[in-house]
């Protein structure tokens, strides 16, 4: 009898021993990993796509969260990172910074240096907000950035052009999307910048072709790999439709959205299995002169 318990609590000694091993693997991890920069090809076939636009690339950026976790230089290399992808176009899409005015400028300068032909836009995020707003929307104007505050901007090549709108935040209810909208026409491709990516529904009403979004961070901790794949439960609610706005690619319709996991962390300075990531997004005419999609 004596020995059975004792063997008992000798493999319970075991498993909690295994446990604090792997949860200090899995802490360490989740520290290097916010450092991690991961480049996302993501290509996006668009029927109304005009002809000269096939090819076209657009990099994204999403929630910098410039703040004592992350750094005006390390902006600046990722800046550098996304001008290596020789983009036509940069987008940014919100949360720029975290907590206070002192980090506006020197995000906004450091996203200042990213270079592409037709130009970099931006809109604002909640964090941008409920910091300072105005202040964040002129730093970025200064540096040449526009930020679309629920307006349009036609991007031309050649002949063709595509539609670029942009709406103001969702989360505090400064979004407009019919103003955002007002100068375009369902029969032109359009592109929509959006921080929040819950917008996909009202996009999807209005015929958008293609949603770009942050505000999700893909989730920062993907909380699939902890549960591992005996936890039914957690694995079911994981699966809820909600979560499929966290990161990458999905569709509503004919409506496409992609979800960039993000450069910054919030609440935590933590990544686990979601690395941040710079999006380069390939928009692709389907049967253009022989080149079929995959």
């Amino acid at each position: 009898m004596k020995k059975h318990v004792f063997s008992r609590l000798s493999e319970r000694r075991d498993r909690r021993r295994q446990w604090r091993q792997t949860f200090a693997a899995m802490l360490q991890a989740a520290m290097i990993e916010p450092r991690q920069i991961e480049i996302t090809h993501q290509r996006i076939i668009l029927e109304k796509l005009p002809a000269e636009f096939h090819g076209f690339r657009i990099v994204q950026l999403s929630d910098i969260h410039h703040s004592p976790s992350l750094g005006e230089e390390e902006i600046v290399e990722a800046s550098r990172r996304a001008n290596e992808l020789q983009p036509d176009l940069v987008v940014l899409t919100g949360d720029y910074i975290s907590r206070s005015r002192d980090y506006i400028a020197g995000c906004a300068r450091a996203l200042g240096t990213l270079r592409a032909p037709h130009g970099v836009f931006a809109v604002l995020g909640n964090h941008d907000h409920w910091t300072d707003g105005e202040m964040m929307l002129r730093a970025l104007t200064e540096q040449g950035i526009r930020v679309l505050s629920n307006e349009s901007a036609r991007i031309e090549l050649g002949s063709s052009y595509v539609q670029l709108a942009g709406i103001d935040d969702l989360m505090v209810g400064r979004d407009d999307l019919p103003k955002a909208l007002r100068d375009t026409h369902g029969d032109e491709t359009r592109i929509l910048l959006s921080h929040n990516p819950r917008i996909i529904r009202e996009a999807a009403r209005a015929g958008i072709d293609l949603v770009l979004s942050g505000h999700t961070h893909g989730g920062q901790i993907n909380w699939r790999l902890l549960a591992g794949r005996e936890d039914r439960k957690t694995a079911r609610r994981l699966r809820r439709p909600s979560r499929r706005l966290m990161r990458g690619h999905a569709q509503l319709g004919s409506t496409q959205l992609y979800v960039n996991r993000g450069l910054g962390t919030v609440v935590v300075p933590l990544r686990y299995g979601c690395p941040p990531e710079i999006t380069i997004l390939e928009l692709i005419k389907p049967h253009t002169t022989g080149v079929w999609p995959d």
